[in-house]
């Protein structure tokens, strides 16, 4: 077994316009990184399918799915909110995004692959139900996790979301499922603006304030997400790995390091190895600094891995 990336070529045919900073730039930076440094050499690259309608209907209602397809233009773009932007090939993308999610289920569960990093956009996490936002179309990590339930059999998955924006979609997916526990961290207050729900036995937001550095990350990590996993005993891990809160990444005030994305994979990987026979799918969300975004992802994949990554400065927390 070893570690799966999971793309397609489509996921660069969703085009948002000259300045939107979730364009195809971001997946070039991070496969041209894979190419420079080797890492392309062990991973096993598959294409990613098309999701299915069935899949799509597990998270998201009819409702959401017809609306979505009949606002994408023939020529030019649409906007489903101010910052969601869609062209003619934006669904073809989001098909392929939602489908890799589902292909490295697959692929993990039965046993080909120990872990899995999905390459894709339009990202997932804002999407809910009925809606989409936030960049995102479909909800790519709900319906991978739904697909692991339902498809698979498993009934204890966990989700971690170390993006700088609440993943408020997949909470609201899985916020009366208890076979899901969603685990957060974000800046607050921030983007997207949403009600912050109690803490329950299935969900742990930590918010982080906008002047967070590493301390108040692991902290957060290590005081409330760390303990929730070990009690909830996951057969799978989901992770929502959005990279915006580098400390480079003007998209948010929160400072992080290359040191602690590879730090927090680190502690999901021992979780995974305690209780989930070692199971990960991995799920590009946000990250919009070009060179940051690429380090950190090859920094995470290597992780996954269980290659070495010496970065400088790494200090025990």
């Amino acid at each position: 077994m070893g570690t799966a990336y999971i793309s397609h070529a489509d996921c660069q045919r969703h085009d948002t316009g000259e300045g939107h900073p979730e364009n195809a730039r971001r997946l070039t930076a991070i496969e041209d990184r894979f190419i420079v440094t080797g890492l392309f050499d062990v991973l096993s690259r598959i294409d990613a399918p098309e999701v299915t309608e069935e899949q799509l209907l597990r998270i998201h209602t009819r409702h959401h799915l017809d609306t979505v397809s009949s606002m994408t233009p023939v020529s030019g773009y649409a906007r489903l909110d101010p910052d969601t932007v869609i062209s003619r090939d934006s669904l073809i993308a989001a098909r392929r995004a939602a489908g890799a999610v589902v292909a490295a289920v697959d692929l993990v569960v039965g046993g080909e692959m120990e872990s899995a990093f999905c390459g894709i956009r339009p990202p997932g996490h804002h999407a809910e139900t009925n809606r989409a936002m936030g960049f995102c179309l479909y909800n790519n990590i709900a319906i991978g996790a739904a697909h692991a339930l339902e498809r698979h059999g498993l009934i204890k998955v966990a989700i971690v979301d170390f993006d700088v924006h609440q993943g408020n979609g997949t909470e609201e997916a899985f916020q009366d499922d208890n076979r899901v526990l969603f685990c957060s961290t974000f800046q607050h207050p921030f983007y997207p603006f949403t009600a912050q729900l109690d803490n329950s036995p299935n969900r742990v937001n930590v918010p982080l304030d906008a002047t967070a550095q590493s301390a108040e990350f692991r902290a957060a990590v290590t005081d409330h997400w760390l303990p929730a996993l070990q009690d909830f005993q996951p057969q799978m891990i989901f992770v929502s790995a959005g990279f915006d809160a580098h400390r480079d990444d003007e998209m948010s005030n929160v400072s992080l390091t290359d040191n602690d994305f590879q730090w927090v994979t680190e502690q999901i990987v021992e979780i995974a190895a305690e209780s989930a026979l070692g199971r990960i799918v991995s799920v590009l969300e946000g990250g919009y600094e070009l060179n940051s975004l690429a380090r950190c992802v090859e920094t995470h994949v290597r992780t996954l891995m269980g290659l070495q990554t010496k970065l400088p400065g790494v200090m025990p927390y």
